[in-house]
């Protein structure tokens, strides 16, 4: 008798283990994504900046920094899941990306302090996004190895514990960037 009711402990001892397991990394993504979303944060923040900044200079160009208004509003909808939110994201890289080629024109606006400052803080931002990205995608990956894996799985299964989605680039992202094509207005 003694010896059924160690085994049974030893038994729920594991799957509490198990179980504490699994929350401890789906919290670990659901904290990585909140840098994410932070990290994105401070880069909506910039681009207003930014934008008013490019206007003084570059009228003509309306169209680019309507677009960037446009993606940054639709990056600050609540409720985007995190693919939404990566497709938005890399959207936005890309008329960042765009918009900077099309300064190169404004030789008064490079040599700008606060444009400048604003560019050196937006490149930060990227390469955090960049780093915020990776980090999300490690804490996923071990999150997933976790549910997937025996015996986490079979646990999983019983307390409803998901996979979730690594961050993917989008295909036209990963092409080559066509600089010609940007220097087009």
């Amino acid at each position: 008798m003694v010896q059924i009711l160690v085994f049974i402990g030893v038994i729920a001892l594991f799957a509490v283990f198990i179980y504490n397991g699994l929350v401890s990394s789906r919290n670990e993504v659901a904290n990585v994504m909140g840098a994410v979303d932070a990290t994105l944060k401070k880069r909506f923040d910039l681009i207003p900046n930014l934008v008013a900044t490019v206007q003084e200079y570059a009228a003509h160009e309306k169209a680019t920094l309507t677009e960037l208004t446009a993606l940054r509003t639709k990056a600050m909808t609540p409720g985007l899941s995190p693919g939404e939110k990566l497709q938005v994201e890399q959207q936005l890289s890309s008329a960042l990306r765009g918009l900077m080629v099309q300064v190169e024109g404004y030789p008064d606006l490079k040599a700008n302090s606060n444009f400048l400052h604003l560019q050196q803080s937006l490149h930060e931002t990227e390469e955090q996004i960049m780093a915020a990205r990776r980090a999300y995608n490690a804490a996923v990956t071990h999150y997933n190895n976790r549910v997937q894996g025996f015996p986490g799985s079979i646990f999983a299964a019983m307390f409803g514990f998901r996979p979730e989605n690594v961050l993917r680039t989008a295909e036209a992202e990963k092409g080559n960037v066509n600089v010609k094509n940007l220097f087009r207005t």
